[in-house]
């Protein structure tokens, strides 16, 4: 249990999170990629059902590295461009013991901002929100009844998913001095 207990203060601890994402990133800066760490700041979590019987959760957080909202006049109106990152679901034990499904679509805080100015805008993000779950995911979300929870800006524990970019020159070359025993990739 003592074990269990101190692995658990590492995991926690922000110096230790810290130190693994450098070591992440330079190992795969040796690979050819740049890693770039996407920690979500909360906003709003829509509650709904997945396959009509799993409660499900998608929170909309907001982070500066992904692209600004973009609006292009049209006919009849505006076609906004909404980037985002979609972390992979995961599933999370409530202390009741029953499990919940939880997304985390990521928009930029200019898109959180505009959201809460404008209740047509909050749709249009919870909208994007749910096309994004249901098409990257596979997931069938029942959206007659998804609802902004009013007072929750996040559920469960936020873990901060990783955009990785080639890099320009891509992966650097090994030093070549002749004594490695193993064949080259």
């Amino acid at each position: 249990r003592e074990l269990f207990a101190e692995f658990a203060a590492e995991l926690t601890d922000p110096e230790q999170r810290r130190l693994y994402e450098e070591e992440v990133a330079a190992l795969e800066r040796e690979r050819g990629m740049e890693v770039r760490f996407v920690h979500p700041t909360p906003g709003f979590v829509l509650r709904t059902s997945q396959e009509g019987s799993r409660r499900c959760y998608i929170n909309v957080c907001s982070n500066a590295l992904m692209g600004e909202p973009r609006a292009r006049a049209e006919r009849g109106g505006q076609r906004w461009e909404l980037p985002y990152s979609l972390a992979p679901g995961r599933e999370e034990l409530r202390p009741a013991g029953r499990r919940r499904l939880l997304y985390d679509v990521v928009f930029h805080p200019v898109a959180l901002r505009l959201a809460a100015r404008s209740a047509r805008f909050r749709r249009l993000l919870c909208d994007t929100a749910l096309d994004a779950v249901e098409s990257q995911c596979g997931a069938r979300l029942d959206r007659n009844n998804a609802t902004v929870l009013k007072g929750v800006s996040y559920k469960g524990v936020p873990q901060a998913p990783v955009i990785r970019s080639p890099l320009p020159g891509g992966a650097p070359k090994p030093p070549d001095d002749g004594e490695s025993p193993l064949p080259p990739f």
